[in-house]
Parts: C-alpha cells; sequence; structure tokens
C-alpha cells in the first residue's frame, strides 16, 4: 500500500463503532502461529551453513516466531491498540493453557504397552523456569510491539509503515530477549554469562532482520486489510494500559 492510497480511507479514531471483516480471522493466525512455533519449533537446535563461518546453531522457533510479531504489527497498524490488546491476551491465555495441558499430559502414568513416554517428555515436557520466562516475555514483548507501533503511527501521520513495523519490532523483540533469556538460562547449568548475553543479543538481531526481511509482505497484508476494512484506525484517545479490555 502506497502512502497515496493511505487518503482514500477513512481515518478513524480506536474506540470507532465499526464492523470488521476480518478481525477474528486474523486473531485465530496470530494465536495458532503462536501456539505451533512453541510447540514445534521451541525444542528444535537445526543449523545453517554459511559461507566463511561454517555451520551455524539456531532455535528451530526463530524461523515463525517471529511472525507472530509481524500480525502483532498488522493487528495494531489495521485495527488499533485496543483490539491488538485483546489478541495478545487470547494469545497469553492460550500459551498458559498450552503450558497446563502439556505438564498434566506428560505426567499421566503411560499404559504399560505404550513405549513412547521417554521421546513424549523430550517433545513436550517443559521446565517451570522455561515456561515462566516464556510467558513474562511474550506479554511484555507483545504489548510494547504494540504501544511503540500505535504510538508512532500518531507521530508519522499514518505514513512511512516500515519506519514504525521496524522499530516497534527493535523495541518489542529487545524487550522479549531481554526477559527471556536471563529469566531462563541465567545460572542454569551450561550457561554462562557471556553465553546468555552473545544469545541475547544474536536471537534479537536475527528476529529484528526476519522483521525487514519481511517488511513488503507486511506493507502487502496491511493495505489489503485496510482496503477490506475500509478505515484507517489511529489511536488517539487511547487508554494504552494493557489490563483494559475494553476497545
Amino acid at each position: 500500500m502506497t502512502e497515496g492510497e493511505s487518503t482514500a480511507l477513512r481515518a478513524v479514531t480506536a474506540n470507532t463503532v465499526h464492523h470488521f471483516r476480518y478481525y477474528d480471522f486474523v486473531m485465530a493466525a496470530f494465536v495458532a502461529i503462536l501456539l505451533l512455533s512453541n510447540v514445534l519449533g521451541a525444542g528444535k537446535v537445526a543449523q545453517v551453513w554459511l559461507p566463511g563461518i561454517g555451520y551455524w546453531p539456531f532455535g528451530a522457533g526463530i524461523l515463525f516466531f517471529p511472525i507472530s510479531y509481524v500480525i502483532g504489527d498488522v493487528l495494531t497498524e489495521v485495527y488499533g491498540y485496543a483490539r491488538a490488546r485483546r489478541v495478545i491476551w487470547a494469545g497469553f491465555g492460550a500459551v498458559l493453557f498450552m503450558a497446563f495441558m502439556s505438564w498434566v499430559v506428560v505426567a499421566l502414568p503411560p499404559a504399560p504397552d505404550w513405549k513412547n513416554q521417554a521421546a513424549y517428555e523430550t517433545i513436550f515436557g517443559q521446565v517451570p523456569r522455561i515456561v515462566l520466562a516464556s510467558c513474562a516475555a511474550f506479554w511484555a514483548g507483545e504489548f510494547v510491539n504494540s504501544f511503540v507501533l500505535a504510538k508512532m503511527k500518531i507521530m508519522t501521520r499514518g505514513k512511512h509503515l516500515w519506519t514504525r513495523t521496524i522499530g516497534s519490532t527493535i523495541a518489542g523483540e529487545g524487550i522479549d530477549s531481554l526477559i527471556f533469556y536471563p529469566l531462563a538460562f541465567l545460572g542454569a547449568a551450561g550457561w554462562t554469562t557471556n553465553l546468555v548475553i552473545t544469545v541475547l543479543f544474536t536471537q534479537w538481531f536475527l528476529k529484528v532482520a526476519w522483521e525487514v526481511l519481511l517488511t513488503p509482505v507486511t506493507y502487502i497484508v496491511v493495505g489489503a486489510l485496510k482496503r477490506a476494512e475500509g478505515v484507517d484506525v489511529f489511536d488517539e484517545g487511547t487508554d494504552f494500559s494493557p489490563f483494559k479490555a475494553k476497545v
């Protein structure tokens, strides 16, 4: 979507009553990617070959988890902070239930003739410390991401979308990483302070780089959704408390 196209949309405040056609689909996509990236990506360490460096290991979840931040950008940009806030809380609740369900299912005594308990524990067993760190980091990072984008949209008068998608991701992913890695691994066996700091900044950089690479896709999705919804939402007069439920 070009800057000129945005002028054809009706600019409204976030509390304007409007029937949004695709909001629930974007919410479903956000929660689905969040859960799947935690279940399928969090436990695997993959590797990629880099010229001049060799094979470089990375957490497979980094391929898909940053997409949740892209969708978070889309939610705030298209539907406003208040509606994005509802989605963040929905995602947070889903992650908590997933952690609880994983704990219950893993703890259930296996049938004598079922031989996959060890593999099941390896895949779905979760360390409470890491679960706590993940939930806290996600909650804080997503709200910072949404807040920064909403404020920057007002400051830029809706222009230069790339500045706020990348800027909000730098802030949001930064908070996410600053909370998660020290809380999850600082002082843990095999994790020195230098290693925690190195992984923290490496993952932060890679996640932001993903956002930069996906910027053209973000433009396409935001433009299509704004045209379909017919409005351009600005968070003027919005209560930015993360604990409010009202739109």
